[in-house]
């Protein structure tokens, strides 16, 4: 599919709130950000500094503008059902964000967005049929698209961060409590995953160590997606991605281990960085905007 736009979007990040306007050719035509206001448990500080950073990118009242949401986000009802930074629970954001924006406001899911990003202009452009989306930054979430539609499942489906370890070291441990580029950086006493990075290739055995329990656990997560759903395309982002083939190449190999016979999918990294998720909620918002005349 084609880029949408132009459009506003905003992803809420668990720190900053970022802000583009897209154009209708995939380019980021301006770009604003700002501290997320945490804990926000009303959403009114949320929705306050989403509105200032749009009005900063020139948006006017009922323009689309998307809005992409941390936590478990049930698109459908435009609710924010749970976010446990920002305190957040069955929350009707779309209808407070539509009331400061206008009607031209569209609600998505912070790693559904990203993935939609992806898939069109980015690493996994021209993938037909299944496509996974999983950043590993401060946690960890998967998002599948079907033919381009991210699958949704009442805000549900993807959270395989949350999945509990049954056995070995981590047994009765979460995913992302042990995967995750904050996971790692803590298990290896680094500011940040690039940290533990430059370690391992440096040749510290300890950063090895935790770098291959990382490999090994986020396979694992991985493992289960890919035998579900079977992708074409694996895009992998977040912290930890920015690795490159430190974190791919033993990554597919961990894959061939546990999934004997089975197709896998072509392992890439995503290309948008931090901006993924604005980028694809500029374009869902567009999409709208498409196919509902005014």
């Amino acid at each position: 599919m084609r880029p949408a736009g132009p459009a506003v979007g905003v992803d809420v990040g668990g720190t900053t709130v970022k802000a583009l306007r897209l154009g209708g050719d995939g380019t980021v035509l301006a770009e604003r950000r700002a501290s997320t206001p945490v804990p926000d448990p009303t959403g009114e500080g949320v929705v306050a500094t989403v509105a200032a950073l749009a009005a900063g990118l020139g948006h006017r009242l009922g323009d689309p503008v998307g809005i992409a949401l941390p936590g478990v986000v049930d698109e459908t009802a435009g609710t924010a059902v749970h976010s446990v930074n920002l305190g957040w629970r069955d929350l009707p954001l779309a209808r407070s964000l539509a009331d400061a924006l206008g009607d031209g406001v569209v609600v998505s899911h912070d790693v559904r967005a990203g993935a939609v990003a992806e898939h069109r202009t980015g690493a996994a452009v021209g993938a037909a049929g299944v496509v996974a989306f999983v950043p590993v930054g401060t946690g960890i979430a998967a998002a599948v698209l079907v033919d381009g539609a991210p699958l949704v499942a009442g805000g549900w489906a993807g959270e395989i961060g949350q999945l509990v370890l049954a056995d070995g070291p981590f047994g009765g441990r979460r995913v992302e409590e042990v995967a995750s580029a904050a996971a790692t950086a803590r298990r290896a006493g680094a500011a940040g995953a690039r940290e533990v990075a430059a370690a391992v290739r440096a040749g510290d055995v300890a950063a090895q160590r935790v770098w291959g329990e990382t490999v090994d656990v986020l396979g694992q997560a991985l493992a289960g997606l890919v035998a579900t759903v079977a992708p074409r395309v694996l895009v992998v982002g977040g912290g930890l991605a920015l690795a490159g083939d430190l974190l791919l190449q033993p990554l597919a190999q961990r894959l061939q281990q546990l999934l004997p016979g089975l197709r896998r999918p072509a392992l890439v990294a995503a290309v948008h960085g931090d901006t993924a998720a604005a980028r694809g909620a500029a374009m869902l918002a567009a999409d709208r905007r498409r196919v509902s005349p005014r």
